[in-house]
């Protein structure tokens, strides 16, 4: 796929845009959603709030960037074909593993938590439009290898909740409560390797793309 390459105005203005939304996570965290204004924001991005608000027009825009950005995969990495289930769920579930180690994917949740009695609507920006685009990808995925005959799954919704559930269980989740938690990379291979043998061995047929052991 070939990529366009950005012109020096867009460059600067996608420079600007990440040091915008860094120092926005960052006050959110430390503030508080209500006590952070656009114009604090501005100072401590270094731009001006003119700048700013060409950008981001509301405080519930600047967030709403910041959950797609969190959320954000390249665009080679959409769901792989199907024909291997072993082979497509191991590359979604490293993917997602890695999309939950993001120091900002921790950020977001914590903001997210800490705001949801005053601000409910920051949980459905969360839930809309970062959780679930992507449990809508694995979806497609898991219901293109049962149409591929490569597994049986007769509830697409609940196989890709479990399966994202056990990587998430064990990568993401205790981020939020036990301080300096941090997994291995061999530790989260692991995890990922068995989420996908869990997940073949219930759903998997026999043949081509079944759970083996290697």
């Amino acid at each position: 796929m070939s990529r366009v390459v950005p012109t020096y105005h867009q460059r600067i203005a996608q420079e600007k845009r990440a040091m915008i939304v860094t120092a926005a996570t960052a006050l959110f965290l430390e503030l508080g959603y209500d006590r952070t204004s656009l114009a604090r924001i501005a100072e401590r991005s270094g731009v001006s709030r003119a700048t700013l608000f060409k950008q981001f027009p509301s405080k519930a825009a600047l967030f709403d960037a910041i959950v797609t950005e969190s959320w954000s995969t390249a665009d080679e990495e959409d769901p792989p074909p199907a024909g291997n289930v072993v082979d497509g769920l191991s590359i979604i579930g490293r993917r997602y593993a890695e999309l939950l180690s993001r120091p900002q994917m921790t950020d977001l949740f914590r903001i997210v938590i800490a705001e949801l009695p005053r601000f409910p609507e920051l949980a459905h920006a969360q839930f809309s439009r970062g959780k679930m685009p992507y449990f809508e990808s694995v979806r497609g995925y898991l219901l293109a290898e049962h149409e591929a005959g490569t597994v049986r799954v007769e509830d697409v919704d609940l196989a890709a909740t479990q399966f994202l559930g056990m990587i998430s269980n064990y990568v993401f989740w205790p981020t939020l409560l036990v301080p300096g938690w941090e997994v291995s990379t061999e530790r989260v291979v692991q995890v990922v390797d068995e989420a996908v043998r869990t997940i073949t061995a219930r759903y998997a047929v026999t043949g081509p793309g079944a759970y083996t052991t290697r």
